[in-house]
């Protein structure tokens, strides 16, 4: 992925880039509250009882690995925006590995609140 013009380290990341992380935070949004959602109708159809309790702290592990790239996300975005002009090489390699890290984040989770649907027929 093409993080900044070949023209020195410039601040200012391609358009490409910032449709990649828009989108990112969306899904990252959204699987918060598909996993939250998702919680609640489990608990409030079982209750907390023996079967579900791995359900419940699997869909909130969940919620909480896609919190935390979302969070890094925009500090970065922020970070990046005011280094003009230039945003130093490491910021721009961190904005990658977490763009990577949010993606797989996305597909974890998702397959997770997939699986709880599936396993008390929430679906």
């Amino acid at each position: 992925m093409r993080l900044f013009y070949k023209l020195g380290i410039m601040a200012r990341l391609p358009n490409e880039t910032l449709t990649t992380i828009f989108s990112l935070q969306r899904q990252l949004v959204e699987g918060m509250n598909d996993a939250a959602a998702t919680e609640l109708a489990n608990f409030e159809q079982f209750g907390e009882i023996e079967i579900t309790i791995l359900a419940l702290e699997q869909l909130q592990n969940a919620r909480e690995r896609l919190t935390e790239p979302y969070s890094r996300l925009g500090i970065l975005l922020l970070r990046i925006a005011e280094s003009q002009p230039l945003a130093p090489a490491v910021m721009l390699n961190l904005l990658a590995q977490t763009i990577e890290q949010a993606q797989a984040a996305v597909a974890a989770s998702q397959a997770s609140i997939q699986e709880a649907k599936r396993d008390f027929d929430l679906l």
